[in-house]
């Protein structure tokens, strides 16, 4: 995963750099340095909602990267979905259990789902898109991967612009469902919940738990707690990727001691 950003030199798109505006190119190779990043890591917000899954992110939001979503998400730059997917997959793979061997469990890419208004409006749905190129790039890389969108809108929600992280997290609430079948759809591998953003982490923790009506999490028993034997069961471990979240929670993440999650909460 960590060469797969070399591949976006020979990128042509009509137009200046959606990143940060170089002429005659979609994409300019400074920008896609930039999105590549050092590396996807775990991400927290402050403060942090109840429920939300560990989540792995690949770069801060901010310059070049809060642009380049913007313009695929917003003003339609489709061509940047394949370089984008490239930065959400080095985030699953961060995510998701290590490589088990020839038998292991397909990851199973589960993108928050937007609004039938906003994919109307916006003329494509952008998380679904990304996640779509995410999973194939995981799957030249010889990591068995696909995309399951389970996840719908059970009713509408207002626009989250302006909204802190109560207001966000009230408006969310049981606004989301699986489908029906959906969780048959689940058991067929490793769950990773993806995203192309992470803010306050209400919309994730709300994906996570209408996921856990059908799909509970493993939980640790006590002997588990006690021996620290969590790894023949992580992939039933709630976990999410995102392509950015806020360069705060990426220093948080690095001022933290490491954590496991039980039922929805850390200890």
């Amino acid at each position: 995963m960590r060469g797969w950003w070399r591949e976006i030199s020979g990128l042509v798109l009509s137009g200046a750099c959606e990143g940060c505006g170089a002429p005659r190119t979609g994409l300019c190779a400074r920008c896609a340095g930039v999105l590549a990043g050092p590396g996807a890591g775990r991400v927290r917000p402050a403060p942090e909602p109840a429920g939300l899954p560990v989540v792995h992110a690949a770069v801060p939001y901010e310059g070049a990267v809060r642009a380049l979503l913007i313009a695929h998400k917003e003003r339609g730059a489709l061509g940047l979905a394949g370089v984008l997917g490239g930065a959400l997959a080095g985030a699953v793979e961060a995510a998701a259990a290590p490589v088990a061997g020839p038998g292991e469990r397909p990851l199973l890419l589960v993108p928050v789902p937007s609004s039938r208004r906003s994919v109307r409006a916006r003329g494509h749905d952008p998380t679904r898109r990304v996640a779509l190129a995410a999973a194939a790039r995981l799957r030249r890389a010889g990591r068995p991967a696909r995309v399951v969108p389970v996840l719908r809108q059970r009713r509408a929600v207002a626009d989250q612009a302006g909204l802190d992280a109560r207001g966000r997290r009230a408006n969310l609430a049981g606004a989301l469902e699986v489908v029906r079948g959906g969780g048959r759809l689940l058991a067929a591998g490793q769950v990773v919940l993806v995203d192309d953003l992470m803010t306050t982490g209400a919309t994730l923790a709300e994906a996570a738990r209408a996921l856990g009506v059908v799909h509970p999490p493993f939980i640790p028993g006590p002997a588990e707690r006690a021996a620290g034997d969590f790894a023949q069961h992580e992939f039933e471990q709630r976990v999410a990727a995102v392509i950015a979240s806020s360069p705060a929670s990426f220093e948080i993440n690095r001022n933290s001691p490491r954590t496991w999650i039980v039922a929805g909460g850390e200890r």
